[in-house]
């Protein structure tokens, strides 16, 4: 099982990748824990700056950008 974490506030962007988190698991067959982290001072913590961001087992993705399900998926892979 994968831990996906969404970093963000709850804006329209962070709503969209977490969307997009999900339909990516589901395209791939993984197991995923996710889990939405919403305080800045936790968001700061994964030295983000620009939400969204996409934390993969611990692991920051990417940050600022809203992924698409592809690009997702293809880190759920490995």
């Amino acid at each position: 099982m994968k831990k996906i974490q969404i970093l963000g506030t709850g804006c329209k962007k962070c709503n969209d990748l977490t969307a997009n988190a999900q339909a990516a698991a589901q395209a791939v067959g993984v197991d995923v824990e996710l889990e939405k982290v919403t305080q800045l001072n936790d968001i700061m913590a994964f030295g983000v700056m620009t939400t969204p961001g996409l934390v993969i087992d611990g692991k920051v993705i990417s940050q600022g950008k809203l992924l698409s399900v592809e690009q997702i998926a293809a880190h759920l892979k490995h």
